[in-house]
């Protein structure tokens, strides 16, 4: 303020005096029994903020009336704490850098954005990370809080944090304030109860008189206790009367209840709420609590994980008998923010909301996630669990608010952590809060933000809450594993033969954990089971066959405790009796050689065929499949694990559930007019997977397969960045961007493919992979891994091209001799241009237009120039 204005106020002189005047930087908190005792002191503090010229902002959000008639000069901002409270919190920080230094503010009761959030911590959090903003620009602030409705953990952090806690009660029809805090400031009688009489404040020094206001208060307020815990308890009352009275008026407060509880710690999106609502009891969510650690939502994967297992208990007994029982803890969303206000990540967390600069300050704030603390009681509480799980292994998952909910699957970009359940508690407590650590750093990582600034997420609620699972499977001498894992989507994009029905479902089968299944692996294959046809193949030929088959398998070395990868054969030959029968075949071929070669050979090829052919698992699968889908009226996307039992049964691990982001596929299209062979740019037959349709092709990047294929590991970086920046360029030409190149796109390996990340070819149309990186390399249909659904969700079509194989052929020749718009479109990228071919139909002589016709129920793909 500019020198010679009066002082900050309360607006009440006599106050003035015990406070000894405000200082700009002051938090006020007023702690009162109900919002009409907070009433007297907020019309003299905004009258006299006025009188003194100050900037007034009114930050609305209690469900309360408005604290203030329009007042000249007074800015009221009115917000709705079901925003959530990453959304409400920056729209204040927003308002308050808006306002800049020396503004005086007034907000509304606190107590209601614990109501509006279900949650003390988060009222907590809050308070930790506003006052601080508030007091570095020079401003006055005035809150409310309802005196013992919260936990002594929130009152002691907003106590901590203000600088200013006053106290406000009555008694015997008189006001009285009692000063709790006040920062650097001191007098004899400061922190006595002041009784408000005749104008002025009066310090109550009479030790019978203070004694008696304050047993009238103890009895007058309940013990300290918060919305969270007075909720759970409700329920338990209202479970237990609907027990002993099931009439109609008892289930309509059951449903109440349970609806409340859904909000509180399941989700808050709509579609999700009606299938909870419709599936789960107030007993599963009585269950939930007593498995959780911390407070908030679940988070999309856990709640998945939930209403699906609830949706086939509801379908019949027969799920029952399948279905392993899960093993789950949940670590709520509260936990998460807790974490980032307590090391000092809230305002990069914050800044991350803004499209312009998310990206700024993103590696820092991610490293500093990965060294922070929790709390005491946090700890406590994930050692109690640990010591239920003992030294089985467990798995962290991510369940993140917006995670595996309609329309956004988060495919692969928050992490899972294994934990192989190893050495001493300290030890596996060590290892545990560092995968914690991993996945909270994840949440602020470059492909989570940038996936969320490509579907428009930045600005919405993501707090990160965990799912923590008992790994399913059997140790077998130093390793642990499940014999079957894999994913399951309830509709086939890839129906590879006339007589295979996409709606009836397709697996990504594997033997060993379920990572192979889920993330595309560059050495090697999974088995893709039709579920209406299990027993046909994709593969034709024997030798095909065992190209295709799995030949490593993920683990858990319970040795080195860590993932690991081993080869088929080691795992069979190192771990005694495995079911191998059911998963494997003996292949004719490889014994044969073996009996003339008169040596030992590793006969088993991985085909899962005895347990696809003679047993009802194919079955099981797909009407499991269907079941979540009629449920969700929508297709669905699982993952999944089975052990085999003794005597050749099985029983279901359900780990995941989701929406499938897909679009139907199944219709069917005209074929394409006639082409002479000279019009052709490319032509392919089978692995073609997303819908059938005909694009206008209005840009084709072409990796030239020789050249890159001669390039140093390294130069293959900067081909995969520089493809990054060709399409992201803007504008580009009208029609569809069609991307083909040598090998696989998306692998980590550059000798198999191009490196680029999903990020950096998310804007193209159409993706071919065109086999021709070394000999042997095989398409990849990637069915159900974080790449595929990515591609899914996108809409991109994927096709895979193998020159020399029949119906596959492309036209080398014009490729190489169209014109090159890379020099153009990016000068300074000059010199890959051998290797790099942008060709624009619409730059060519005769303006022809070049068409894409790909069908997925014939599995065809032709490239081709319209006729004259």
């Amino acid at each position: 303020m500019p020198p010679g204005n009066p002082p900050p106020s309360t607006g009440l002189p006599a106050l003035d005096l015990i406070l000894e005047r405000l200082i700009l930087g002051d938090n006020v908190v007023w702690q009162v029994a109900s919002i009409e005792d907070y009433l007297p002191f907020v019309r003299p503090y905004c009258e006299e903020a006025l009188r003194q010229g100050r900037p007034l902002l009114y930050i609305h959000f209690g469900r309360h009336e408005e604290l203030l008639p329009p007042l000249p000069g007074l800015e009221v901002h009115r917000l709705d704490p079901a925003a959530g409270f990453e959304t409400l919190t920056a729209e204040i920080h927003r308002i308050i850098a808006r306002a800049g230094r020396g503004a005086f503010y007034l907000f509304d009761c606190l107590s209601d954005l614990a109501a509006g959030w279900y949650s003390d911590t988060m009222l907590g959090n809050f308070f930790k990370v506003t006052c601080p903003y508030l007091r570095e620009l020079d401003t006055i602030a005035y809150f409310a809080l309802l005196r013992r409705r919260h936990s002594y953990r929130t009152v002691a952090a907003i106590r901590d944090t203000t600088q200013l806690l006053l106290d406000v009660h009555r008694h015997a029809g008189a006001l009285y304030v009692h000063p709790l805090k006040v920062f650097e400031r001191y007098s004899p009688t400061m922190y006595l109860p002041h009784v408000w009489r005749d104008g002025g404040f009066h310090p109550v020094t009479e030790s019978a008189a203070i004694t008696g206001i304050y047993e009238a208060l103890a009895h007058a307020e309940t013990g300290r206790y918060d919305l969270w815990d007075r909720t759970f308890d409700a329920a338990r009352d209202t479970a237990a009367a609907l027990r002993r009275d099931e009439s109609s008026s008892a289930a309509a407060s059951a449903q109440a209840t349970l609806r409340r509880l859904l909000h509180m710690a399941v989700s808050r999106n709509p579609r999700i709420l009606e299938l909870a609502e419709r599936y789960l009891t107030l007993d599963d969510l009585l269950a939930l609590r007593r498995r959780m650690i911390g407070t908030g939502l679940i988070g999309g994967k856990a709640a998945g994980m939930m209403i699906a297992r609830a949706i086939l208990r509801h379908a019949g007994p027969r799920w029952q008998r399948i279905l392993e029982p899960h093993d789950s803890f949940f670590i709520g969303s509260d936990v998460f923010y807790s974490y980032l206000v307590a090391n000092g990540c809230w305002r990069a967390r914050r800044d991350q909301r803004d499209s312009a600069r998310f990206l700024e300050g993103q590696p820092a704030a991610a490293e500093r996630m990965l060294s922070g603390s929790f709390p005491e009681f946090v700890l406590n509480q994930f050692a109690e669990m640990l010591e239920y799980f003992g030294q089985a292994p467990i798995v962290v998952r991510s369940s993140s608010l917006l995670e595996d909910g309609f329309g956004n699957a988060f495919s692969g970009k928050y992490e899972s952590v294994f934990c192989t359940g190893q050495g001493s508690p300290q030890d596996r407590l060590d290892a545990f809060l560092a995968a914690v650590r991993h996945i909270y750093a994840s949440a602020m990582g470059r492909d989570a933000l940038l996936y969320r600034a490509q579907r428009g997420l930045l600005d919405r609620d993501e707090q990160m809450a965990l799912l923590v699972q008992r790994v399913s499977g059997a140790a077998h001498g130093p390793l642990f594993f499940p014999p079957i894992a894999g994913v399951g989507l309830s509709y086939n994009p890839f129906a590879w033969s006339e007589q295979i029905d996409p709606r009836a479902g397709v697996l990504r089968l594997v033997f060993g954990l379920g990572t192979r299944a889920v993330r595309r692996s560059d050495d090697d294959y999974t088995r893709i089971v039709a579920l209406n046809q299990p027993l046909r193949r994709p593969e034709s030929a024997a030798a095909d066959v065992r190209g295709y088959a799995q030949w490593r398998v993920d683990v858990l070395d319970l040795q080195r405790k860590q993932l690991a990868s081993r080869s088929f054969q080691e795992v069979v030959e190192s771990c005694g009796e495995l079911p191998v029968e059911m998963v494997a075949s003996r292949d004719p071929e490889l014994m044969r050689r073996a009996r003339e070669t008169r040596r030992p050979a590793f006969p088993w090829v991985l085909t899962f065929q005895r347990l696809l052919a003679e047993t009802p698992f194919p079955q099981d699968l797909r009407d499991l499949l269907r079941t979540l889908e009629q449920a969700y009226d929508y297709p669905v996307d699982i993952e999944f694990t089975a052990n085999l039992l003794p005597g050749g049964g099985y029983r279901i691990n359900l780990v995941q559930c989701r929406p499938f982001q897909v679009k139907g596929g199944g219709h069917v299209i005209p074929p394409p007019p006639p082409a002479p062979e000279s019009d052709i740019v490319f032509q392919s037959r089978g692995a073609v997977i997303g819908p059938s349709l005909v694009l206008d092709v209005g840009r084709l990047i072409y990796v030239v397969p020789r050249v890159y294929g001669a390039l140093p590991l390294n130069d293959r970086y900067s081909i995969a960045r520089l493809i990054g920046r060709l399409t992201r360029l803007h504008p580009q030409p009208p029609g569809a961007v069609v991307l083909a190149g040598p090998g696989r796109w998306g692998t980590a390996e550059p000798a198999l493919g191009v490196p680029v990340s999903f990020a950096e070819i998310s804007r193209v149309d159409a993706l071919c992979e065109i086999l021709e990186m070394r000999e042997g390399l095989l398409p990849d249909v990637s069915l159900g891994t974080h790449f595929f659904n990515d591609l899914v969700e996108r809409q991109v079509l994927y096709l895979a091209l193998v020159p020399g194989k029949e119906g596959n052929r492309i036209h080398a020749g014009f490729l190489d001799q169209a014109p090159n718009q890379l020099p153009a479109l990016l000068p300074e990228e000059s010199a890959w241009a051998a290797a790099v071919r942008v060709i624009d139909p619409s730059s060519l002589p005769g303006n022809r237009p070049l068409k894409l016709h790909a069908d997925a129920l014939r599995q065809t793909a032709l490239c081709h120039f319209d006729s004259p």
